[in-house]
């Protein structure tokens, strides 16, 4: 099969065998795969991954355990656990000691023809729902898991920091639960997404006068979130950390024992609301996507990824 392969530093397209399900395992056919911010970090030494990248995915299954699933379009949940060591006996399995992860650790990922998956990670794509919107419910799902984790007051003042998709998708979920909801960002473009389709207040770090917030989100991807974020948080108030960095952050962390201040650091999410959200078009991720690419343009792709303000590049199988 056609695969982009990472290794040493450098992305090449190569043929490669077909990956072979192992017990339990489903073979999917990817049809559309999304490039995320983490995709980007892992280029530059993130999880120290040497193999196929990507983990946000639409596909048809070729072969499953679960008959009932042959031929149907799914997507699936990245973390492949061991389901037996106590954490995943907690039911905690996305932090299993042995687990891999699609496209981050130790499991080759989206960007290939297929790929496998425990045939208990899919979800089934309602017939209604296109590729081009079912492909972030990863990133969707990954919103979520916020709400799982924190709870919000109705009159609490709430922040997300960044304006790139992860920080808009974040912003609208919040939108709903978080009254007084605030994005801040910098990309004239992002921000007018999250003011005209979202309905969230957006502004610039230079606009931010004196307000501190109960809750600060980070989703911006760069060190210097942190650091705005710290800022900004009340004492007593938390952060929520959506941001992976290859890039280590330089921050006083004494500044969040003397403020008292809660971290909690938030990763991947239940699929289930995501699915429901896109499916009743409660929440429509259309505006985010900046591309299209045909797999055998990934490396423009990947530079089209990464430019300044990038949303949502996709990229197509079929």
């Amino acid at each position: 099969m056609k695969a982009l392969r990472f290794n040493d530093g450098e992305l090449e397209i190569r043929d490669i065998p077909d990956p072979v399900p192992g017990s339990g395992e489903a073979l999917i056919r990817v049809s559309t795969a999304g490039i995320c911010n983490t995709d980007v970090e892992i280029l530059k030494g993130y999880m120290k991954f040497s193999g196929v990248p990507g983990h946000e995915f639409v596909g048809v299954v070729e072969s499953s355990p679960n008959k009932k699933q042959i031929g149907k379009r799914v997507v699936g949940e990245i973390n492949c656990a061991c389901g037996e060591c106590c954490w995943c006996n907690a039911g905690m399995e996305r932090h299993c000691f042995q687990r891999d992860v699609l496209g981050i650790l130790k499991r080759d990922g989206a960007f290939a023809e297929y790929l496998t998956l425990p045939a208990g990670n899919l979800r089934l794509v309602p017939d209604s729902l296109p590729d081009e919107k079912a492909v972030f419910v990863e990133p969707l799902a990954a919103c979520f898991e916020i709400i799982e984790q924190v709870e919000f007051s109705p009159d609490a003042l709430v922040c997300v920091i960044g304006d790139g998709k992860l920080g808009l998708l974040t912003a609208r979920v919040l939108r709903d639960r978080a009254f007084n909801l605030t994005l801040i960002g910098k990309h004239e473009r992002n921000m007018a997404i999250a003011s005209k389709r979202f309905k969230v207040e957006a502004i610039t770090e230079d606009s931010i006068g004196d307000e501190q917030y109960d809750i600060v989100v980070e989703c911006s991807g760069k060190p210097s979130g942190l650091e705005l974020a710290t800022r900004l948080v009340r004492p007593r108030g938390r952060i929520v950390l959506k941001s992976t960095y290859h890039e280590k952050p330089s921050i006083d962390v004494s500044l969040w024992v003397v403020n008292e201040i809660t971290i909690v650091g938030s990763r991947c999410g239940p699929f289930d609301p995501a699915l429901e959200a896109l499916e009743s078009g409660e929440i429509n991720p259309s505006p985010l996507i900046d591309g299209i690419f045909p797999f055998n343009q990934i490396a423009e792709a990947f530079d089209a990824a990464q430019k300044p303000g990038a949303l949502k590049i996709l990229v197509k199988f079929d």
